[in-house]
């Protein structure tokens, strides 16, 4: 499944390319997720995570977010994944996620998961399902 990357947009692994004041600003402010998450606590998931910047190749500001925790091996975890309020619409989501996928293919992971309460569509669209056994799958902490 190929997906296109909107023309004037970017996709960065570089992690010298990331805001990360902007990023605890969207994640700890405007999630659902991550609602009061300190800044500490957020730099510490960027420094120990595979980081993905969308930017707007016209003034270079970043509009979009998502990192990965992996072994680079067998597992990925696709989390905090963001797009500006004001650059939704444009598939920059679903292009992000693809992108992602994309970059971990080469690994030969096992799985990759995710969870969302309201993006469901926009994973699909790259592949992602929902759990066809969730009885086989527990959590430790919050739900």
């Amino acid at each position: 499944m190929e997906i296109e990357l909107p023309v004037g947009y970017e996709i960065s692994t570089d992690p010298a390319r990331l805001d990360p004041e902007l990023i605890h600003q969207w994640l700890s402010q405007d999630s659902y997720w991550a609602v009061g998450r300190s800044r500490e606590k957020q730099d510490l998931a960027i420094a120990c995570s595979l980081n993905f910047g969308v930017y707007d190749n016209a003034s270079g500001a970043q509009i979009g977010y998502a990192r990965v925790v992996t072994d680079a091996a067998t597992f990925a975890w696709l989390c905090d994944v963001y797009i500006a309020r004001d650059a939704r619409g444009r598939g920059l989501g679903t292009a992000l996620a693809a992108a992602v996928r994309d970059h971990l293919s080469p690994y030969g992971l096992r799985r990759i998961l995710l969870a969302t309460a309201d993006a469901h569509t926009v994973y699909a669209k790259v592949g992602f399902a929902s759990l066809e056994k969730p009885e086989k799958w527990m959590t430790l902490g919050e739900q």
